[in-house]
C-alpha cells in the first residue's frame, strides 16, 4: 500500500474537499482518500500499483491546481497490532 500526498490548489471551503475526495475515489486503486482546505492537501491510500498521473489528472480536470506529490510506503496499524 502506498500513502500519497498531494498538493493541492484552490480548495476553499469542505465542499471542495468533498468534491477533490469523489473524483480521486474513482481512480483504480485507491483506497482512501482524506482532504484538507486549510492545510492545502489531500492524502491518498492506495494499492501499489495506482497511477499517480491519473489522480494528478483527476483533480486538474475539476479546475484545482496540483502541487507537489510525496509517496512513501503504508502499512495499516490494527487496533490490536504489535510494534515490533
Amino acid at each position: 500500500m502506498l500513502k500519497i500526498t498531494l498538493e493541492v490548489e484552490g480548495m476553499r471551503c469542505g465542499m471542495c474537499e468533498t468534491h477533490v475526495g469523489d473524483v480521486v475515489r474513482r481512480v483504480e486503486g485507491v483506497k482512501k482518500v482524506t482532504s484538507s482546505h486549510a492545510k492545502g492537501r489531500t492524502e491518498v491510500i492506495a494499492e501499489d500499483s495506482v497511477n499517480t498521473a491519473l489522480i494528478k489528472e483527476a483533480i486538474a480536470k475539476q479546475g484545482y491546481g496540483v502541487g507537489r506529490i510525496e509517496t512513501q510506503q503504508y502499512e495499516k496499524h490494527g487496533l490490536f497490532t504489535r510494534n515490533r
